[in-house]
């Protein structure tokens, strides 16, 4: 009998509903959709089209604008190197939190081998990015900027309108990792005045192996394209498209902006049965902002244990001790070091993420099963005291508190 999944930030289920869209395309509709010559390419094209729309209508933006990638990870590549060498004789200066997801940091950072300074930007004990702090780092120079609308790990939700008038006020190319906020949040990337946005069909019940750019056309976002061959897709990205992943990833981004406002509602019912559960232990804390966060995602640290120790005594659930795309990783999460916490505190922590298939009475067990694992391993720890007496719940309540 497999686990009960609670990693829905790692990956989420394919939809019955998006499989059924997808497998007319994996039988015998099989034409190219650059093939512009018969009907197999004709259909081909127009199924591509069609969820280029859906995508689109999900982030408010024109269907012209959406530029299909494999994933979130490639969306991010190409808009962060394309952006920067596409406005290098601008500047060469870049700005990022220090808590974006690696498919961001390690750009950068291949960025920096090229000649761009990239300034990684402290974040606030509750994982929040202060404008302010943004706004004091920004020179004449500056050409890029990139945040996250929703934290992999701690699932807090950046003020992106205010960072999108920012970056517009100073003429800066504001780029916006969405891959965690499909479904999750309204997004409109012209009132959040986001000019590039990358998107992934894997974590909104889709197929894995494609994703989107946003890519704002008025006015004109300038890249440098970094596949060629065939000059699909604008000329940006080149590359026969996969259209039973395309047709999938526009399904799913259809249902995802339908389905939101009741799905949202019932995760949220259920998140708070869980924390409350949970923060009823002492020496149990939650890493980032208890306000500014979407409700399927809960990361925890408990002090006396080992995150590693009590994920693999938790058998029975499928969690994670941290982002999918870093596990095999010993190092403690830069994500949380970046919160403030220590170490040990970073080491024990836990990122309970739930969703669409997450059920009342899949909840329940895991909070029996969390409840029973914790206090055999405190039992078993030289960092718990005996008595929970001895050991008070100070941070409980508040993310900011270690």
């Amino acid at each position: 009998m497999k686990p009960i999944y609670l990693d829905y930030a790692a990956t989420t289920p394919i939809d019955e509903r998006v499989l059924t869209e997808m497998l007319p395309w994996l039988r015998n509709n099989f034409g190219n959709p650059a093939s512009s010559s018969h009907a197999y390419g004709w259909e081909a094209e127009e199924a591509v089209e069609k969820a280029r729309a859906q995508v689109a209508a999900t982030i408010g933006a024109q269907p012209r604008d959406v530029v299909w990638t494999s994933g979130a990870t490639e969306a991010n590549n190409l808009a962060l190197k394309g952006a920067a060498q596409a406005y290098a004789q601008r500047g060469k200066h870049i700005l990022t939190p220090v808590t974006e997801h690696k498919a961001v940091l390690d750009t950068c950072q291949h960025l920096e081998t090229l000649g761009f300074e990239v300034e990684y930007l402290p974040v606030q004990a509750d994982g929040l990015l202060s404008i302010d702090t943004l706004a004091a780092h920004i020179r004449p120079d500056t050409i890029l900027v990139s945040v996250m609308l929703v934290n992999n790990e701690i699932g807090v939700i950046q003020d992106i309108p205010a960072i999108g008038a920012l970056c517009q006020q100073h003429q800066i190319v504001f780029h916006v990792d969405a891959a965690q906020a499909v479904g999750k949040l309204p997004i409109d990337v012209e009132a959040m005045q986001v000019d590039l946005l990358s998107m992934s069909a894997h974590k909104a019940y889709g197929p894995k192996g494609i994703g989107a750019l946003y890519v704002r056309r008025r006015p004109r976002v300038q890249l440098t394209a970094q596949i060629h061959g065939g000059g699909h897709e604008r000329g940006l990205r080149s590359g026969t498209l996969p259209t039973h992943q395309i047709v999938g990833m526009g399904k799913a981004f259809e249902l995802a902006n339908s389905l939101r406002d009741d799905e949202v509602a019932r995760i949220r019912e259920l998140a708070d049965m869980l924390r409350s559960a949970l923060l009823a232990l002492p020496g149990i804390y939650v890493n980032g902002s208890l306000t500014q966060r979407v409700p399927h995602n809960l990361n925890l640290s408990f002090d006396g244990i080992e995150g590693e120790a009590l994920m693999l005594d938790l058998d029975q659930l499928a969690l994670s001790s941290g982002s999918a795309c870093s596990s095999a990783s010993l190092a403690p999460s830069y994500v949380l070091k970046a919160l403030g916490r220590s170490d040990q505190q970073a080491h024990s922590s836990l990122r309970i993420s739930i969703g669409r298939f997450t059920t009342l009475a899949e909840l329940e067990q895991a909070i029996a099963a969390i409840k029973h694992s914790v206090q055999r391993l405190r039992d078993l720890s030289p960092f718990w005291p005996t008595s929970t007496s001895e050991h008070t719940p100070t941070g409980h309540h508040d993310a900011a508190q270690p």
